[in-house]
């Protein structure tokens, strides 16, 4: 039997964990909220599902984002699940520096204050509910309070893997439905 050789030190895992993760596909979504002192946002591939009941996703905010501060001072999100034709939107919100709120066109405000995007498919309204810092990470727990989906609109869902955009199509799946 042959050993799998193994990185220890910190700087050859930390490039590892980074080149392992490129590879792992990711959904897109915009995340975006107002903690008073006006709209922000920001492009995440980090959220994911944590219960149906009560509904709760999960945030990873990096302190490396100028965003991720204002985002967890907000008291409630509203997280845009994306589909591929709102790639540009997922590319603006991703540029730093950007104005991301300059084309009023693209947004308007939920009747309870918070910035959401037109046109979205699917947006989730949510409290944040708890939060851990972890390694310059802050994780956040978001009870969700609101949901909308837009059934009258069929899109492929935005992808984001190995440093690029993607997205799911009938021809992607491994496993057609017949």
């Amino acid at each position: 039997m042959t050993a799998v050789p193994t990185r220890t030190l910190p700087t050859e895992m930390s490039q590892d964990f980074r080149n392992a993760f490129r590879t792992h596909p990711a959904g897109v979504a915009i995340v975006t909220a107002d903690p008073g002192t006006g709209p922000v946002g920001l492009t995440a591939t980090s959220v994911s599902s944590v219960s149906a009941d009560p509904p709760t996703i999960a945030l990873n905010l990096s302190a490396l984002s100028r965003s991720a501060d204002k985002i967890r001072a907000a008291e409630h999100v509203v997280v845009h699940l994306l589909g591929r034709e709102q790639l540009d939107l997922a590319q603006l919100f991703a540029t730093p520096g950007a104005d991301r709120f300059g084309d009023t066109s693209l947004w308007d405000r939920l009747p309870t204050g918070e910035p959401y995007l037109l046109n979205s498919r699917v947006w989730m309204r949510g409290k944040i509910v708890g939060s851990i810092d972890v390694n310059g990470s802050t994780l956040a727990a978001i009870e969700l309070v609101e949901t909308h989906v837009d059934t009258s609109v069929e899109t492929a869902p935005l992808v984001y893997c190995s440093r690029t955009w993607h997205e799911l199509s009938e021809m992607s799946s491994v496993n057609p439905t017949e």
